[in-house]
């Protein structure tokens, strides 16, 4: 069974989606609920969106919001204790640390101690001679 809703009770995002999906079907010449003269509808310039605002807050629009609530849960939250935050901090700087120190050591595989001899210019001063 549907309930009727005043419009006060819809955020300000409800009211804009609702206005908005009512105009694009006013805009595609779906009949118009409420009754406007002619007069009214040049004063408002035939204004879609004015047209499912006047609907709107005369309350007979046929749109339904749905509002679902978060599931309750029976069971409490657990609490961390200020040590239970310690070890995890402790945890996570080693965790980088280690990171850091296999990273290092990736970068000193690549250089070799054969690269510094050809390096330093030893062979080429014994070439020269």
């Amino acid at each position: 069974m549907a309930q009727i809703i005043s419009p006060e009770s819809f955020s300000r995002y409800e009211t804009a989606r609702i206005l908005g999906a009512r105009a694009l079907q006013i805009s595609m010449n779906a009949p118009v609920l409420i009754k406007l003269g002619n007069e009214e509808l040049e004063r408002i310039k035939f204004d879609p969106l004015m047209i499912a605002e006047k609907e709107f807050t005369s309350g007979i629009l046929p749109i339904s919001v749905n509002k679902p609530f978060p599931e309750k849960k029976e069971s409490q939250l657990k609490k961390s204790t200020d040590r239970q935050i310690r070890d995890a901090k402790k945890r996570s700087l080693e965790a980088e640390e280690e990171k850091e120190i296999e990273a290092e050591g990736e970068i000193m595989e690549l250089a070799t101690p054969d690269d510094e001899v050809e390096d330093s210019g030893e062979e080429k001063n014994s070439e020269l001679e």
